[in-house]
């Protein structure tokens, strides 16, 4: 890790950071705690949980979107290296791979260092960044850039050739599926994950290919923007791209489902889409238009209220339904989002994002490891703060996740403020 500080020169440091990229990146990390610590697993409003096997929640883009977003980073942090393969390159890509899968098998060690390490967890979400990256970064330099999406595309072909003509007769389910076969020959059983009630890694290595094409995919991303710099038709060109992925995906999913835990060829289609589509928005709105302008966040604030309204108003019509509870669920996230985008509430996160994910997760370890009386410090803070003040549990779990995300954020604050970053 290397702390480096940010310039001080607000003009200098604008030019030299796609700023709407580390807006994206600040929010995937704060949703992304919302998403893994709610008050109680018990009480979790549905777009907050995973697809149980097929499809797609939005908790199933946080994932992705770090990828995706690691891609579109490359292209500025591998420019310097004109894109070409040299030992300094090489070098460089090893060090950060080593450094953050070092760091993800750390999250899952701590904090009981004397354990069997016979069944220690190899794989994990830092792990699987690192890998993709390290590969994803290899393949960049060795292959002409404009042949890049070729190589997506056999990758994407090619893991679908692999899981449908060697898993079992049900190739795409749990226990037929090749990627789990593949990691229990490579790993073992034993060190593989248990959530899904038997061995199966939904970070494992073959998986993880389909996860390099991810962050190829941000790669091609960043070239339009990097080359076509702060300009309409940059957004255009996202846009239009991501459209095209969404809807390439969409008809993939009838043939090879759209699944994250083997993170299906589909999945990479629809998942870096939804991706290319949300960093023209902010593209758009943070490079373009300009947060600083309130006339642009008043414009945000207004399609907000009106769909706040809107659906408050149908839902009293309607007696509730859930048509209507979308609209004005949206609506208030939207409101939520200009006010947090006016007051630079995502920096702290998009500029320490490693440093924010790891805090996080030390974090959440340490409230679990934590006792007070009986209980868990994570448990009684959401039994005798969070659970009191809300008669739907949902609210008091969502409540304990929002408080999570502002305890990391005044951290990763303090960084902000003096202007650090931890490089990975």
């Amino acid at each position: 890790m290397t702390p480096a500080k940010i310039s001080s020169g607000k003009a200098g440091a604008r030019s030299a950071r796609l700023m709407s990229l580390d807006v994206f990146r600040g929010m995937t990390v704060a949703f992304m705690i919302i998403v893994n610590t709610p008050g109680t697993w018990s009480h979790v409003f549905a777009p907050l949980r995973h697809a149980s096997w097929h499809g797609c929640t939005p908790t199933d883009l946080v994932f992705p979107s770090f990828l995706f977003i690691s891609g579109v980073a490359m292209w500025y942090s591998l420019r310097k290296y004109n894109f070409e393969f040299s030992g300094a390159s090489l070098v460089r890509i090893l060090r950060r791979v080593l450094l953050i899968f070092g760091a993800g098998l750390f999250l899952n060690i701590f904090p009981h260092f004397a354990r069997d390490y016979s069944t220690l967890r190899i794989m994990g979400v830092l792990q699987r960044i690192a890998l993709a990256w390290g590969l994803g970064a290899l393949l960049v330099l060795l292959v002409k850039k404009n042949y890049i999406w070729i190589t997506t595309a056999v990758i994407l072909l090619g893991y679908w050739a692999l899981m449908y003509f060697l898993g079992g007769s049900d190739p795409y389910s749990l226990e037929g599926n090749f990627a789990r076969t593949v990691d229990i020959a490579v790993l073992g059983e034993n060190h593989l994950y248990k959530g899904f009630g038997m061995p199966f890694d939904p970070e494992g290595l073959l998986s993880t290919l389909p996860a390099t094409a991810t962050v190829l995919l941000g790669f091609m991303a960043g070239s339009l923007t990097g080359k076509m710099g702060n300009s309409w038709k940059t957004v255009g060109w996202l846009a239009l791209a991501g459209a095209l992925l969404i809807g390439a995906g969409l008809i993939w999913n009838h043939y090879f489902p759209i699944n994250k835990p083997i993170w299906t060829s589909s999945y990479v289609l629809y998942a870096g889409g939804i991706g290319m589509v949300i960093l023209a928005l902010l593209f758009m709105i943070v490079d373009i238009l300009k947060i600083q302008n309130w006339h642009t966040i008043g414009i945000i604030l207004v399609m907000g209220a009106v769909l706040a309204v809107a659906g408050f108003i149908w839902k009293a019509a309607s007696g509730g339904n859930q048509s209507s509870m979308f609209v004005l669920t949206v609506g208030l996230l939207v409101i939520a989002f200009a006010l947090l985008l006016k007051l630079n509430f995502f920096m702290p996160f998009g500029l320490n994002p490693m440093t924010t994910y790891l805090l996080a997760g030390i974090w959440t370890k340490t409230m679990l490891a934590v006792k007070i009386g009986e209980l868990t410090l994570y448990k009684w803070i959401f039994t005798n703060i969070c659970s009191p003040l809300f008669t739907e549990q949902k609210l008091a779990s969502l409540l304990f996740a929002i408080m999570q995300v502002v305890f990391i954020w005044a951290l990763g604050y303090i960084l902000y403020r003096r202007k650090i970053i931890i490089r990975f």
